[in-house]
């Protein structure tokens, strides 16, 4: 028992410096700067919870069957998880990661979006051709509405007046009016997507892009302008939506990386092995490169110039310079990467691998290039990750 107490001991400050170390190789945070990451891992009915301040597992929660998509809440300190085999949300209460409340929706919940406010959730029932309007201050479905045949992903514009729906099974895009008294009005709808897959709403709120799989086509859609607005005097006609293009992009577009000047976005083809670049000012395609085997998902840096592209196909991230036009690096993740988050604190980019249990750690702006900086655990198959920061009171 001494024995092993003194080497316990004297390993502890080898432990702590270590774990220095370890902190030193990123920007310094405020001592109450909270930082987590949720994992939804669909085989296991779980949440995995990571610490990004000490970049390890802070725990695991036990949620629905199934859980299938993440989303943060900008107002306060809420996370959220469908359930799509037990027909529920959890929230889950980020100042101490506990579970909040279990709300009941329809089948086979989805997509799920929290609007600019905080006040409501949109959730997608796949299985119910419905939409789920929930009122997070009481943690209750509100109101439901009818949607398309399998609506998936679904969007909230910027200002708060449109509600966007791909309806994966119709093949086609909902367009809804949000309204306080009457949460959702269905304003107009958009066919001949075929497989209808992500969306993409501008800064403004003044355009949308969804990517249509199965007949390789991307559609731009005009939003209705305010009542009032300086739009909508300029040109009554903008009150309307319209569909404004079909553009022609590579096979199987899937996820859409905004830029975050809202100037481009770029499509993952995932039957291409490619990206697709489109001018939102124009709508059209400028052009469509190479990056990795069967690209899932992308998302643009903050610097509006490095976009990284999930390789689910070759079990790697690409790096893609926007400035440049070319890949400048690949750095090798677990099996099968997918979901990605980017932390708002510090420069690392999480992607989590589908075909494994764990979520690799990109340091995006590390002295030689960018690379791999560690795997935390998360559970089977993991599908969906977000992030939330805050500081504790």
């Amino acid at each position: 028992m001494k024995v092993s107490r003194s080497i316990a001991l004297a390993s502890l400050p080898l432990l702590l410096l270590a774990a220095g170390c370890r902190r030193m190789r990123f920007p310094q945070l405020a001592d109450n700067y909270r930082e987590y990451a949720y994992v939804a891992n669909n085989a296991a009915g779980t949440v995995t919870v990571l610490d990004l301040v000490n970049f390890r597992a802070d725990r695991t929660l036990q949620v629905g069957a199934s859980p299938s998509a993440i989303a943060v809440n900008p107002a306060r300190n809420e996370v959220y998880v469908t359930n799509s085999g037990s027909s529920t949300v959890t929230a889950i209460n980020a100042d101490n990661n506990s579970i909040a409340a279990t709300i009941g929706v329809q089948r086979g919940p989805t997509g799920i979006e929290v609007d600019p406010t905080g006040k409501r959730a949109y959730v997608t029932n796949a299985d119910s051709n419905s939409v789920s309007v929930i009122d997070l201050t009481t943690h209750r479905s509100i109101a439901t509405v009818a949607a398309g045949i399998q609506p998936a992903t679904v969007r909230v514009s910027p200002d708060n007046r449109s509600l966007l729906v791909a309806n994966r099974g119709a093949g086609s895009v909902s367009v809804y009016a949000i309204g306080e008294d009457n949460p959702l009005q269905l304003r107009s709808t958009y066919g001949k997507c075929i497989g209808a897959s992500d969306i993409a709403i501008l800064g403004d709120s003044s355009k949308a892009f969804i990517t249509c799989p199965g007949n390789d086509e991307v559609l731009a859609v005009s939003l209705s302008s305010a009542p009032g607005s300086w739009e909508a005097r300029q040109d009554p006609a903008s009150m309307q939506d319209h569909l404004l293009a079909r553009l022609r992009v590579g096979k199987q577009p899937g996820h859409i990386a905004l830029k975050p000047d809202s100037g481009e976005i770029f499509v993952s083809n995932y039957g291409s092995d490619s990206i697709s670049e489109i001018s939102t000012y124009t709508n059209e395609v400028g052009a469509t490169y190479l990056i990795g085997t069967q690209p899932t998902h992308g998302m643009v840096g903050a610097d509006n110039s490095s976009l990284w592209v999930a390789a689910n196909g070759s079990d790697s991230v690409s790096l893609y310079s926007i400035d440049d036009g070319r890949m400048s690096n690949s750095i090798h993740t677990g099996p099968g990467p997918d979901a990605m988050a980017m932390s708002p604190g510090q420069p690392v980019l999480l992607v989590a691998d589908s075909r494994g249990a764990d979520v690799a750690v990109i340091r995006t702006r590390a002295s030689r290039g960018p690379e791999l900086f560690t795997m935390l655990p998360a559970g089977p198959h993991p599908v969906a990750i977000a992030i939330k920061a805050y500081k504790a009171h």
